[in-house]
């Protein structure tokens, strides 16, 4: 897995989000920053927390000039139903071949109870206007994942 860095360009993508529209990163990005966060699986009880905390903060985060956007391998049918279960405030889109998690560098091996395989890795990348990658956040709890960006947009 050879993750994308601070400084390095973007992978221009287009993905669907939960009601099949195509959303193109170049699109979002003439609104501002973006915070594409990318996570395992929707409705699960990490990526719930992460979703729902994020939810709950995108006042703040807008504040900041930043929109949201998570991309999972799960099919918009499946972003639909997280999306309305959980009254999400962002766009999530459905990376299903997990081609764009590849192109970020976050599909790779993973382990859990003992067994390994190939997923996608919880890793956020703050994406300036210009499509240069601001920061990394690689490191943080589902719970205070918001908190995280949240704390590194106050000291930028």
């Amino acid at each position: 897995m050879n993750t994308l860095k601070a400084g390095d360009k973007a992978p221009q993508f287009t993905l669907p989000d939960a009601n099949n529209n195509d959303v193109a990163l170049a699109t979002l990005l003439q609104q501002g920053r973006v915070l594409v966060y990318f996570y395992p699986k929707a409705m699960t009880p990490g990526c719930t927390v992460q979703a729902q905390q994020l939810r709950d903060h995108q006042q703040q985060l807008s504040d900041h000039g930043v929109q949201v956007v998570g991309i999972s391998t799960d099919e918009p049918k499946r972003l639909a139903k997280f999306t309305e279960r959980d009254q999400l405030n962002f766009t999530l889109l459905g990376d299903v071949d997990h081609q764009v998690a590849e192109a970020f560098g976050v599909w790779g091996l993973k382990k859990f109870m003992g067994r390994e395989y190939d997923g996608l890795h919880r890793i956020s990348f703050l994406i300036n206007q210009d499509g240069s990658i601001a920061h990394v956040f690689d490191k943080f709890k589902t719970k205070d994942h918001h908190q995280v960006v949240l704390d590194y947009l106050a000291q930028t």
